[in-house]
């Protein structure tokens, strides 16, 4: 059957565990190796940001729309971020049916947990009056299309999408009644950006025979029966942990992994906090980095 339907023939998966091992996987990368990434903000209208990233042949589109709603009772001074993942069908034919829903549910579970420190993004700074109006971010994520290792390549698109954020300015005033009235900044210029230097980016290791490898391809993932995704901040903070697949870790690897995910994801913040200002700069080019 074609590797295509997800299938790979045994001759094929003793190739790239055996690459593995000897850290020279089938694309010339070493173990702890990404493949070139490519971003781009400010690429959907009508957002109030947005963002295309690729990472090899896996395509993440997302668009952040912010809105006035009220705060949460239990955090009135805060704002909010709502997550709503796509895996459409085009992308990967696993994706049909129930499959696509189920991933974008798992997708979606990941963003809320690394995003669920106060420390990963100010949601006071959101804050418009406390207990009465906030700002609400709906953050849209499309996979455009899936060629391995998708957690990673959202966090990465959703964090470049919300430093390209802008909210407008906010003046609230009191009427004669004492009633609070808020007015926005109608000017395109007079905006307030996202903080996002400690939103956390995922990291994904997958175990494969007895070695570990980061940015797994698609024919990785199939040879993979374990899996931990790690959210790291830039500074190596760890944000969020999660072991997937039905394989087993023992605890000597997990340590390893963890380790590597810290290494990795340290530099993957920084490669990207470095991409974005070039692009911003450059005024919208393409702007490539890693492989």
């Amino acid at each position: 059957m074609s590797s295509t339907l997800g299938v790979l023939s045994d001759a094929e998966r003793l190739f790239i565990v055996h690459g593995v091992q000897d850290d020279l996987r089938s694309d010339g990368r070493a173990c702890e190796d990404y493949r070139h990434v490519e971003v781009e903000t400010d690429v959907v209208s009508n957002t109030s940001g947005s963002a295309r990233l690729r990472l090899g042949n896996t395509d993440i589109l997302v668009g952040v729309k912010a809105e006035m709603g009220e705060p949460d009772p239990g955090r009135p001074k805060e704002g909010k971020l709502e997550f709503f993942v796509d895996c459409s069908a085009n992308a990967s034919p696993e994706f049909e049916g129930r499959g696509g829903e189920e991933l974008a549910i798992e997708v979606s579970n990941a963003l809320q947990r690394i995003f669920s420190s106060k420390s990963t993004l100010d949601l006071t700074a959101l804050c418009i009056i406390p207990a009465g109006q906030c700002w609400v971010l709906f953050v849209d994520v499309l996979v455009l299309e899936c060629g391995g290792n998708l957690f990673d390549a959202v966090s990465l698109a959703v964090k470049a999408a919300l430093f390209s954020t802008r909210l407008p300015t906010v003046i609230v005033t009191a009427d004669d009644e004492g009633q609070q009235e808020i007015e926005l900044s109608d000017d395109p210029y007079d905006v307030k950006r996202l903080d996002v230097d400690n939103v956390p980016l995922i990291v994904t290791l997958s175990k494969i025979g007895q070695r570990h490898v980061v940015d797994a391809s698609w024919e990785e993932e199939l040879c993979s029966l374990a899996r931990l995704t790690v959210g790291v901040t830039r500074k190596g903070t760890i944000a969020g942990l999660n072991k997937e697949g039905s394989g087993s870790l023992d605890p000597e690897s997990i340590y390893e992994m963890i380790e590597s995910g810290k290494k990795v994801g340290m530099v993957l913040n920084s490669r990207l906090k470095e991409a974005l200002q070039k692009e911003e700069n450059s005024k919208r080019e393409k702007i490539g980095f890693l492989g």
